[in-house]
């Protein structure tokens, strides 16, 4: 059997403490029941046993919430000033890095992610993330402009950026407190009210949050959170005719069916970030003692459970063999355990559901022909929780599914190519356009291959800079709109041009 780390850490006494006190939603700063009386059990991903117990929200909470938005972006919120909303916003940060060890645990707990990466990357990019947003807040301008059809004395017009109004967030459950922030920081950095229905899997710390909201002084009304199903507090959220746009992270599926919802109600604007399945291209030139441990982090990092991971392998082919004994070897060295024990390089998966989603694709890449190299649907099935093996497939075809769609787990599918002047037009064969990772010494060939790529975010040997100053979003199937930098913010308002004749 293969060893799992299993000391966790000793969880804070705070910690211990919400996750076992009853769960409510968070309406016009009030913890409140649910309106059906109804909770939902959820997951502890490393044992599969019941962690805790949450809202089960539905469309009687969800016009709770909106209403409760509504009143306090037409009063409260829209009365503050630009620096009386960033003095919230870095007040909520300073709060946050001041309770860092506790959602750095809750978030271990409750998705299965190791402890190290929720330190090092899940809270610290939260706290970046709002203090950076609320800057935003007092820079927001609009502009005055000269017409083009009349002579510039006869009319004087300026365009204004106003905020949307009340924003809909729908949160996964890879990145619950980042990605929550990723959407409530800049829409209330643009002056917009928020309702927040975060994933059911993994909902703890945006509960957590709701409490420090209170502490750093939002009026009520202007972050509401509401636990629940998506097929009946998300849709309730995605339809309501009161709610001006819908900011969503997730998978193309329910991207989609966002989109309908939204059509079907108000037209309510959108920005929704979703699938992908991007390529790690290597060339033989590549520095492959940084190519080789860059491109294992690009599939392995939160167990293969991130929407840009680098999930399809292109290796020139003199160089193949080497990347893929390399990545091989990196992966057969991760230590699996526990999110909570120190020790631990990969977690578990968020659900046993999400465990059964990527082993049925490994099973299947098996029926289609694929050759594994490490891994494989049959380790670990002995061993509690949601443990799935780091696995790479070669031999496989641009036809099988594990080659096509997104698997979000530890699954690796490595591929060779000849031709440099080819691999893009093989890269591109994917319905998603998220991401895509290059590896050169030939800096010229880097950015002519940078351009042909479809995809939002390129990185040149390197993978995963993410930066509040960088747009976050990508092409196709993989979303519309952007999140991060002045796009981000600006995503949240809406431009009104003023003209009065002279």
């Amino acid at each position: 059997m293969i060893p799992i780390a299993n000391r966790p850490i000793p969880l804070l006494p705070e910690v211990e403490s919400f996750v076992k006190r009853p769960q409510r939603l968070f309406i016009a700063n009030t913890f409140v029941e649910p309106a059906s009386g109804q909770m939902i059990p959820t997951e502890n991903p490393a044992t599969g046993d019941v962690l805790a117990h949450i809202p089960a929200g539905d469309k009687e909470d969800i016009d709770r919430a909106v209403a409760a938005a509504r009143r306090a972006f037409e009063g409260d919120w829209r009365a503050m000033s630009p620096t009386q909303r960033a003095a919230c916003m870095f007040k909520l940060a300073d709060l946050i890095e001041a309770h860092a060890e506790e959602f750095a645990q809750l978030e271990s707990l409750d998705v299965g992610k190791t402890i190290t990466s929720a330190r090092a990357i899940d809270v610290p990019f939260t706290v970046y993330l709002w203090r950076y947003y609320a800057g935003w807040a007092t820079k927001l301008y609009g502009k005055t402009l000269d017409l083009s059809l009349a002579p510039s004395d006869t009319f004087f017009s300026y365009v204004r950026r106003e905020p949307v109004g009340v924003v809909g967030c729908i949160i996964p459950w890879n990145y619950p407190l980042a990605q929550v922030s990723f959407k409530i920081a800049p829409a209330l950095a643009a002056g917009c009210t928020t309702v927040v229905k975060p994933a059911e899997q993994a909902s703890l710390t945006n509960l957590r949050l709701a409490e420090l909201i209170v502490e750093a002084g939002f009026p009520p009304g202007v972050v509401n959170i509401v636990t629940g199903l998506g097929e009946t507090a998300g849709a309730a959220l995605a339809e309501h005719p009161d709610v001006n746009k819908i900011s969503f992270t997730g998978s193309t599926a329910v991207g989609k069916l966002i989109m309908q919802a939204a059509g079907r109600s108000n037209l309510k604007r959108l920005t929704l970030e979703l699938g992908g399945k991007s390529p790690t291209i290597v060339f033989a030139d590549a520095s492959l003692e940084e190519a080789i441990p860059t491109a294992a982090t690009a599939i392995f990092n939160n167990s293969g459970q991130v929407c840009n991971a680098g999930s399809r392998l292109y290796v020139q082919r003199n160089v193949f063999d080497r990347v893929v004994e390399g990545v091989a070897d990196y992966a057969n060295r991760l230590q699996i355990g526990v999110g909570l024990d120190e020790r631990t390089q990969l977690g578990p998966l968020v659900t046993h559901e999400q465990k059964a989603r990527v082993l049925s694709y490994m099973k299947q890449g098996l029926q289609d022909g694929a050759r594994v190299v490490i891994g494989g649907p049959d380790l670990l099935q002995d061993i509690p929780g949601n443990f799935v093996h780091p696995t790479i497939f070669v031999n496989t075809t641009p036809e099988m599914s594990i080659v096509r769609e997104e698997i979000f787990g530890p699954v690796l599918v490595a591929m060779p190519f000849d031709d440099p002047d080819e691999i893009a037009s093989v890269a591109n064969q994917t319905h998603y356009g998220l991401a895509a990772t290059i590896f050169t010494r030939d800096i010229s060939l880097a950015h002519r291959l940078a351009a042909r790529l479809n995809a939002g975010a390129i990185w040149i040997n390197c993978f995963g800079v993410f930066d509040p100053n960088l747009p976050f979003g990508g092409f196709k199937q993989s979303g519309m709109g952007r999140e991060f930098s002045q796009e981000g913010i600006e995503a949240f308002t809406e431009l009104k041009a003023v003209t009065v004749k002279l």
